[in-house]
């Protein structure tokens, strides 16, 4: 019997035959995860555009490591592993494509501790990082012409953990590339960057061994993105979206009950008693969405003046998205139809907050931060206490635990909080007004 040997079809070419383009992610806000419109993160976005452009579906798959997305595709079981990776050497059987993103790694400490200003202010102080990290890589290296420099490295626990150990006291530095930094600051205030440790960590996708057709791919599509701006507009979105969520602008909201909430008062008025809803609360999410701009568009494809995906529109029946009149309705039936979803033994005023906290994170997440919050020891039914556990759901080592992983948890505290002070505001301002003009006619009668 003769033996026949057969060529492996190359990564592109079993692209092209499935139809199907596999990328091998992990949930985190470097790479994927879910919002409450959909899918997010700048990974999953240059995922998306890159399956679009080779006319292909795109299918998503979730590794709990970078280790286990490289050896995805090292075994050929995803095409393309698009997962926040730093590019190392030594790793056998898989290849990197350009370098798309550089992050810093900066050291940390806290305000009102000495202020390292240089590797030699190291010595001498509780360091702590990770082990296998490029952290521990980094201070390995330093401490070759660096004498007396030491550090601690955990086993367990992410970067969110040791910028807690900082800002309790516990250590006195660590390292933190930019984008952990970024989110430790919605916990720790106090923590900031002394100076960069090393040389920025070189982000890049990683692809198997037969995937030379494919890399060329690669290569053009993030050639192509990096001239036209589109990279440089998903990266800047997406660093955005880790900054604190903003405080309210009392003087810009008062302007804007005068000049622009009489066009829209009436709509919301209206929109309110159909939904059974107070419309002063319906009214503060349309100016917390898009500061009553009907105009409104968001990158991610939410628009007009309730900023409303397609999707929910046309869950809600909402044509138009762009109507401003439409979007108020279409904002109040969605409202209406997520306060339905809330526990009916949860009463008022907790069970408002929980709504716009789903209204904002979507019903999943908040259902996340419940359990969370009942793990805990609180209880799930109560704002302040959900609102207490709602930014953990950013924290490696408990939305790793979760349903639906991770997400930006201080955003629906951010929201709920703001819209509960515009509502308060417009009671205030709409009940003077309201009083004033009753007492106008009065005097002229």
């Amino acid at each position: 019997m003769l033996g026949t040997c057969s060529r492996m079809p190359g990564t592109l070419e079993q692209v092209e035959a499935l139809g199907v383009l596999k990328v091998v992610t992990r949930n985190s806000p470097l790479a994927y995860y879910l919002g409450a419109a959909g899918p997010e993160g700048p990974e999953y976005e240059l995922a998306r555009d890159f399956a679009d452009r080779l006319g292909v579906k795109l299918e998503i798959s979730v590794a709990r490591t970078t280790t286990a997305a490289l050896a995805a595709v090292a075994r050929n079981r995803a095409h393309v592993a698009a997962a926040g990776l730093v590019v190392a050497d030594g790793l056998s059987r898989v290849r990197y494509g350009p370098v798309f993103q550089r992050i810093d790694q900066h050291v940390i400490y806290r305000l009102g501790d000495p202020l390292p200003r240089a590797p030699t202010d190291l010595v001498g102080r509780r360091i702590a990082v990770l082990r296998n990290s490029t952290h521990a890589a980094a201070l390995q290296r330093l401490s070759a012409t660096l004498p007396g420099l030491e550090w601690k490295e955990l086993r367990r626990g992410d970067a969110l953990l040791l910028l807690a150990q900082v800002a309790e006291g516990k250590i006195d530095l660590t390292v933190a590339d930019s984008t952990e930094f970024s989110l430790g600051r919605h916990f720790h205030p106090d923590l900031r960057p002394a100076f960069k440790l090393a040389e920025p960590e070189a982000v890049a996708w990683a692809l198997g061994p037969h995937g030379d057709a494919m890399m060329r791919r690669v290569e053009d599509f993030f050639a192509d993105v990096g001239a036209n701006g589109r990279l440089a507009a998903i990266l800047e979105r997406n660093r955005r979206s880790l900054v604190r969520y903003d405080r309210v602008d009392a003087s810009h909201f008062v302007a804007s009950v005068r000049e622009r909430l009489p066009r829209y008062r009436q709509w919301f008025q209206a929109a309110a008693a159909e939904a059974g809803m107070d419309w002063r609360l319906l009214a503060a999410i349309g100016y917390q969405e898009s500061r009553w701009d009907e105009g409104a568009v968001s990158p991610t494809g939410v628009q007009g003046l309730m900023m409303l995906t397609a999707e929910t529109a046309t869950r809600v029946g909402i044509a138009n998205r762009a109507n401003p009149q439409d979007s108020i309705v279409g904002g109040a039936r969605y409202y209406r139809l997520v306060e339905r979803t809330i526990p009916e033994r949860i009463p008022e005023p907790d069970r408002t907050w929980l709504t716009l906290a789903a209204y904002n994170v979507g019903y999943g997440h908040l259902e996340d931060a419940r359990v969370l919050t009942q793990r805990r020891g609180k209880n799930p039914d109560s704002w302040p206490d959900v609102r207490e556990n709602l930014p953990l759901l950013a924290q490696e080592r408990y939305y790793t635990t979760l349903k639906r992983g991770y997400a930006r948890g201080w955003e629906p505290v951010g929201f709920v909080r703001n819209v509960q002070t515009y509502a308060e505001l417009l009671r205030w301002m709409v009940a003077d007004e309201d009083e004033s003009a009753s007492a106008g006619k009065k005097s002229a009668q």
